[in-house]
């Protein structure tokens, strides 16, 4: 199998990477694919992106630029640049300007700021914080280059160390000495490698068994409607299982009435998981009957299934549920009707947490689920009786849990709500931990 990856940066950049990726491995092909303002990374990606694996960016600026148009399935990695970077930059600066004590400016995108900054702290170098620039990948690229102007006409820099390719040609435009950080042949090696282990660790994955299982209780609901209701009603639903069934390129398995499995990969299941969900929401409406689909992950037929019976039971115990999916580590998805997708661990190797949760008894399970959804809903503070709705438990349970959450202080009151009919005010509650 052949992976292919874009490499996206400016023209320096990609010819660099271009020279060391492109003796790494047989089965990888690298896109050059070049920008000369940054603000052209989106429309890049959008003309290219088919038949693309993922992306090789030059950087953490055009990684920082290109992060929202990313899709779900895209590996995407970005050559760090490490002290060594930096200590080339300075000495070429040093050896081609004469500057040894001189001021100068320095620019740095401020999820690098951190490893940079130890960096001249290692050489022994202090620099003034107002001749230093740390930027948002999405800044204007045309402010960085006037801050070290300023610094520059005003006498306070002899040269800039900039650390992004625009920078640097439009101070040379205006004759003011410029340096880059420019990444080293072993930042490239490594990041290419790190993309071509992704690769290689999302094939295995998308190959991955994958087993639905659909169930519907067609004797329930049909059983006053007629001797031969449940069995048009089984092959109306056995139709529409078999439709799904080639979408996903599975075997359909038949065990009872109203009951279905569908055996597949992983790789294909995810991809068509949309459509599951619009299928099986039709299916409801159309048949006037509630569904439980639970979707499990595995190495092996037996881990699959398993995963796959544990989703059903939890999809069975909770009708807002649309899908369930159990992967395969053990963690949940979970597909609503209304709110969209959203998932969390069913698991914990935090001892501490575990502590504190066992004294008051409540699993780690679920726990994580209230954190997950309080997240996925963007929830600054809620009502147990929201908990309740969403998480199909009693409102007593629900209450119960946040007083426990607040009493091992994962939890806190942060005000009341006050209802519109007589009686108490309900607590808004917010968690303190996200662990």
């Amino acid at each position: 199998m052949t992976y292919r990856f874009g490499v996206i940066g400016p023209m320096p950049s990609v010819q660099h990477i271009m020279q060391i990726a492109d003796t790494l491995h047989e089965d990888v092909v690298f896109v050059p694919l070049v920008y000369n303002h940054p603000h052209e990374i989106p429309e890049l990606m959008e003309q290219h992106r088919h038949g693309l694996k993922g992306w090789f960016f030059s950087g953490p600026i055009p990684l920082a630029i290109a992060r929202p148009h990313l899709k779900e399935h895209e590996l995407a990695v970005y050559c760090k640049p490490a002290g060594s970077a930096l200590y080339k930059g300075m000495i070429e600066m040093m050896l081609a300007h004469g500057i040894t004590d001189e001021p100068y400016s320095v620019d740095m995108i401020r999820s690098e700021d951190l490893d940079l900054t130890e960096s001249l702290g290692e050489l022994g170098v202090s620099l003034d914080p107002q001749r230093i620039h740390i930027f948002d990948g999405w800044e204007d690229p045309m402010e960085i280059v006037n801050f070290h102007l300023e610094l520059w006409k005003a006498g306070k820099s002899k040269a800039a160390l900039t650390c992004m390719h625009f920078v640097y040609s439009e101070l040379q435009k205006h004759g003011m000495p410029a340096y880059r950080l420019t990444i080293t042949r072993q930042d490239i090696r490594q990041a290419a490698q790190l993309l071509i282990q992704q690769a290689r660790s999302s094939y295995f994955k998308e190959t991955q068994i994958g087993m639905q299982m659909i169930e519907a209780d067609l004797l329930g609901h049909n059983s006053r409607g007629g001797r031969y209701s449940v069995q048009h009603a089984e092959l109306n639903m056995q139709q529409r299982i078999l439709k799904l069934c080639e979408q996903v390129d599975g075997m359909m398995v038949h065990n009872g009435v109203g009951s279905y499995q569908i055996v597949s990969t992983r790789g294909a299941i995810e991809r068509e998981l949309g459509r599951v969900g619009q299928l099986i929401g039709q299916m409801e409406l159309e048949m006037d009957v509630q569904i439980s689909v639970g979707i499990g992950y595995g190495n092996t037929a037996f881990t699959a299934s398993d995963h796959s019976m544990r989703a059903l039971q939890h999809a069975r115990h909770n009708r807002q549920r649309l899908l369930v999916i159990v992967q395969d580590n053990g963690d949940i998805r979970e597909m609503d009707r209304d709110e969209g997708e959203w998932g969390y661990a069913s698991r914990s190797l935090d001892a501490e947490l575990l502590e504190l949760l066992n004294s008051v008894n409540i699993s780690a399970r679920t726990y994580r689920k209230i954190e997950a959804l309080t997240r996925h809903m963007k929830w600054d503070g809620f009502t147990t009786v929201q908990l309740a709705q969403h998480l199909s438990m009693t409102i007593r349970n629900a209450q119960r849990i946040m007083s426990s959450l607040c009493q091992i202080g994962l939890a806190e009151v942060e005000g009341e709500e006050q209802q519109a009919v007589r009686g108490r005010p309900r607590k808004i509650y917010r968690l303190r931990v996200n662990r």
